[in-house]
């Protein structure tokens, strides 16, 4: 019986049925992301594999709960939340963000049951205690709204319906708040494998920022580097999930 304080089925979404005893891949999306975002990866792994895609509050049917502004207190709540499925080891995946969370979701399962996850998968986001100086934050919302473009990772259409921007700003900002301020606090290093992806040209993380996942875990660590930006991995899909067919075992 789970003691976890949290809603699991706000924050969890399953968008396929798994093959009984299949393993989990549990899905943490980037700034401004929602568990939709895996509904392709969640798709095509079916059912071999398990995909639980977070959904954090403040976007989509959570629209109207308040944005969660830091990484540590968001990785406590979905580490409560994954309760239910943590039964098996997990698999876990993160882009941008997400990777950071997924990380410090991953020092929490460690932390309370005495394991690591199976293995941690990080895209687009540079080793947990490299800096940069980032106030994207900061901007008004048509600074925000060209961050969003720049990435080219925002469908053009709801950047022009003004309507749906409003409603997606306040989780942005709050999202982009969190990482920006996020600072890593010396923790010893994970034992699982670690596999990095990034594009050749994300404008977030050079390929030396990639590699400084290294220091963070005693396990081994693969890099795949894929042609392409921040959202390298829209136009890589079927690469990206064939690497996770092979790396899971499904």
């Amino acid at each position: 019986m789970s003691t976890s304080t949290v809603d699991n089925g706000a924050w969890i979404r399953q968008y396929r049925t798994a093959s009984p005893g299949s393993p989990r891949l549990v899905c943490f999306p980037h700034a401004g992301g929602s568990a939709s975002f895996y509904f392709p990866m969640a798709t095509g792994l079916s059912p071999d594999i398990d995909v639980l895609a977070v959904q954090y509050p403040g976007r989509q049917e959570r629209r109207h709960e308040q944005p969660i502004q830091d990484i540590r207190r968001l990785a406590d709540r979905v580490t409560e939340a994954l309760a239910p499925w943590r039964d098996e080891p997990l698999h876990l995946f993160g882009h941008s963000m997400g990777a950071v969370v997924a990380y410090e979701v991953a020092l929490r399962l460690r932390e309370s049951t005495g394991s690591d996850p199976a293995a941690l998968y990080v895209s687009g986001r540079r080793g947990p205690a490299t800096r940069r100086t980032e106030t994207v934050h900061l901007r008004d919302d048509e600074g925000l709204v060209r961050e969003l473009k720049s990435l080219a990772g925002t469908d053009a259409a709801l950047l022009a319906d003004d309507d749906l921007l409003a409603m997606i700003l306040p989780a942005l900002r709050a999202d982009y708040r969190a990482i920006e301020t996020y600072e890593h606090r010396p923790a010893a290093p994970l034992s699982c494998p670690v596999t990095v992806l990034v594009g050749d040209s994300d404008p977030k993380v050079t390929l030396a920022e990639a590699e400084a996942w290294r220091q963070h875990t005693a396990g081994d660590v693969d890099l795949r580097v894929f042609h392409g930006g921040h959202f390298y991995l829209t136009a890589h899909q079927a690469d990206v999930l064939k690497l996770l067919r092979d790396r899971i075992g499904a």
